[in-house]
């Protein structure tokens, strides 16, 4: 196991000496006790986004999930992904973004040690008042199968599943075909 897996399983288990290894140390002063402020995400969260997602079971990564990748996205999206932070730590993100006819929710993540507080309600809610104000009047989100946490989360919502639909994805790319990319 790598340092940096054991941080993010620090992290994961609320561990807050290890939330200090992953955040640059200028922004970590104390143990978080106020509330979440949100604001737009940034290409600069980044590697704060990034170390919550792997520290966050049921979320997969992949190819477009880069550095590069996300900074596309939040510009192709400008003003709709959004992060939570305590005191300056990334503990709550969401990608947000919508091809003009219908809105899209993707890796919303909260740290292990915010759960049920509402911070997850809370990006959600702020994601779609977003969506409503460019014109989008729908939302979908892509969950996997097998993460019953998350189904649970997203029907206490009041997010319908569409038994109508399958997904069907082609890989167009070399890149989404190796593992390198």
């Amino acid at each position: 196991m790598t340092t940096r897996s054991r941080e993010l399983r620090g992290l994961c288990s609320g561990i807050s000496e290890n939330i200090a290894l992953i955040q640059p140390q200028s922004h970590v002063t104390k143990k978080p006790t106020a509330s979440p402020g949100l604001r737009t995400m940034t290409p600069g969260d980044y590697d704060a986004v990034l170390a919550l997602w792997q520290a966050s079971e049921g979320l997969g990564l992949n190819e477009s999930d880069t550095r590069e990748a996300i900074a596309a996205y939040l510009v192709r999206n400008p003003g709709l992904s959004l992060v939570a932070e305590i005191e300056g730590l990334v503990v709550g993100a969401t990608l947000c973004g919508h091809d003009g006819r219908r809105g899209y929710l993707h890796h919303l993540a909260v740290a292990h040690q915010h759960r049920r507080r509402g911070l997850g309600r809370t990006l959600v809610s702020e994601s779609l008042a977003r969506l409503r104000a460019q014109g989008i009047t729908k939302c979908n989100i892509f969950l996997f199968a097998k993460n019953a946490a998350g189904r649970a989360f997203w029907l206490r919502e009041g997010w319908a599943p569409r038994e109508d639909l399958v997904l069907v994805q082609k890989a167009i790319s070399d890149c989404a075909l190796s593992t390198g990319c």
